[in-house]
């Protein structure tokens, strides 16, 4: 996602923002994180492909989040959530990868809950439940490593934009 995307996102009502860091919401959101994962297990045990990919793209989104809460960072839309997960890798706090395979995941659960499901390959799907567990745990790193510094940098970012509003 682009600084444009930023920009759109802090405009927008349920788009960026800023509120207190919350240690304790960070998290509530990696057990949902965790929950969505289980939840993903279980839907791939059955065959369900169409739910192991929704739950795969939800864990991963939840563990953003609580990386998210845990800087204070609010967001009711997934691409501005996803747009900051950029300016993230963009300050070394994760890694470009995790923001790619994000994006991707939300894209094929797009596809698979909006649209005539198409066939997809067993190991795609494997590398897609492969890839969420990473995710989380990466995200897990995230959250451990950050530090107040990083925090301050990216909270001071978001506030010098232009369209930023209290």
């Amino acid at each position: 996602m682009s600084n444009k995307t930023l920009t759109w996102c802090l405009k927008q009502k349920r788009g960026i923002r800023l509120v207190k860091p919350n240690q304790r919401l960070a998290e509530e959101y990696l057990r949902k994180a965790k929950s969505s994962l289980n939840t993903m297990n279980a839907a791939q045990q059955i065959g369900e492909v169409e739910w192991v990919v929704t739950t795969a793209y939800y864990a991963r989104y939840f563990a953003l989040y609580a990386l998210l809460m845990k800087m204070g960072i609010k967001s009711e839309i997934h691409d501005c959530s996803i747009a900051v997960a950029g300016l993230f890798a963009g300050h070394g706090i994760v890694q470009q990868e995790l923001v790619n395979d994000i994006s991707s995941a939300k894209e094929l659960r797009i596809d698979m809950q909006y649209y005539i499901p198409r066939e997809l390959k067993k190991e795609n799907i494997e590398k897609s439940v492969k890839q969420a567990r990473i995710f989380v745990l990466e995200m897990e790193k995230a959250i451990e490593a950050l530090d107040e510094e990083q925090v301050n940098l990216i909270r001071k970012i978001l506030m010098r934009s232009e369209v930023y509003e209290r």
